[in-house]
């Protein structure tokens, strides 16, 4: 049993009969009234989000949790499949565990978090930042880097990310996978 103040972003909890992963937290402490912790928890068996706030001093029951070095492999209708790299075992996840499967690019290693009452998989940590490739996109014009304007490109995984003007085809760009938005321009 842990308590709000063990409570930290990516700390996996029972509530509600489910198992949540702590999203974002923010400990409140009011001018009037008792202290209490805001939290968004991710739901790992169906992905959805809820908010919550708990009570300073309230318990929470904490899964223990293992994290492991997976490298993706690839996706096909039955889910995303990864392999770990100290054990070459292959595991298969669903869509749901994964907080950005559209920025995951083959060969990618990312930090999955097991349960170690029953070696099922909770959830996956991709590196903060990815370096993908832009397939398409309108292309840049001179002068356009002086405005905060993006426009739309798709990268060599298929997602959408908006990007500045003078980002061309063919231009690799670093991803922040967390918010899901253009970092920087890799230089070649």
């Amino acid at each position: 049993m842990a308590s709000t103040s063990d409570i930290r972003k990516g700390l996996c909890i029972r509530y509600n009969h489910d198992i949540y992963k702590i999203v974002e937290f923010l400990h409140v402490k009011p001018g009037k009234g008792p202290a209490f912790v805001r939290t968004k928890l991710k739901s790992v068996t169906n992905g959805k989000v809820i908010d919550n706030t708990f009570s300073a001093g309230h318990k929470i029951e904490d899964i223990r949790v293992e994290t492991q070095s997976f490298q993706y492999l690839y996706q096909d209708p039955e889910g995303y499949h990864f392999m770990n790299t100290d054990t070459y075992e292959q595991i298969r996840l669903q869509e749901s565990v994964l907080d950005a499967p559209g920025l995951l690019k083959e060969g990618e290693i990312v930090k999955i978090q097991i349960n170690t009452e029953d070696d099922s998989p909770l959830s996956v940590d991709m590196p903060q930042y990815v370096v993908l490739e832009v397939t398409a996109t309108e292309p840049g014009l001179k002068g356009n880097t002086a405005t905060n304007a993006t426009k739309p490109a798709t990268v060599e995984t298929g997602a959408e990310v908006n990007v500045p003007l003078f980002i061309n085809e063919g231009d690799k760009i670093r991803i922040d996978t967390e918010k899901g938005a253009y970092h920087e321009r890799m230089k070649e």
